[in-house]
């Protein structure tokens, strides 16, 4: 097969319904293997083997694509988020396991999504309101945190994420910390901090 026949084979296993998704995907795998330096609309529309017009007719920037990613991104960790809330464990452990397991799984991924620049585009901003959202919920729920506020539970919320978030970005600059010694102390942290006497 030559390097043509190629692309016409994969530009044919693309469909116009679903062509937004599918270079979300291809972004993605760009992102994971180069970082942002390597991910641009023309190499994405080689990699999708599709015409450039066809990349720009949906996103007409690479920070509208980043802030696709982005979005689809706490998206993602919404959903992990939520799975975790759901389950019978307590409340912070399980949503921080969960945040950190995100983060873990998707290195690149997650700079990005906390990326200044990009975290300042209103869909991303929306979307890790949402994430956020349910981590708020989770700790509301919490039977130690019955009397609390709503006020209270926000801050409480607030300094949880930022605390996950900064764990997270350290434990990602540890690739020793391979059995989660750093995240396991952080839990176990936030579980003494929020605990009732």
């Amino acid at each position: 097969m030559t390097w043509l026949e190629g692309g016409a084979a994969r530009r044919r296993s693309y469909h116009v319904g679903n062509l937004r998704a599918q270079l979300l995907e291809e972004a993605r795998a760009l992102l994971e293997t180069g970082g942002i330096g390597q991910l641009n609309l023309r190499a994405l529309a080689a990699r999708a083997g599709i015409a450039p017009g066809s990349v720009y007719h949906h996103y007409a920037s690479k920070q509208a694509l980043l802030a696709g990613l982005a979005a689809e991104g706490f998206g993602e960790l919404e959903a992990a988020l939520q799975a975790a809330a759901g389950t019978q464990a307590v409340p912070i452990r399980t949503c921080a396991l969960a945040y950190f397991g995100f983060a873990r799984a998707q290195p690149a991924l997650y700079a990005l999504m906390f990326d200044p620049p990009i975290l300042a585009e209103a869909e991303v901003d929306a979307a890790r309101d949402r994430a956020f959202k349910v981590l708020e919920a989770a700790i509301a729920q919490a039977a130690s945190q019955a009397d609390r506020d709503e006020k209270t539970i926000h801050q409480i919320a607030l300094a949880v994420w930022a605390c996950g978030h900064g764990a997270a970005a350290m434990t990602l600059a540890d690739p020793g910390d391979l059995d989660g010694r750093l995240m396991e102390e952080v839990i176990s942290g936030l579980e003494a901090l929020f605990r009732r006497r």
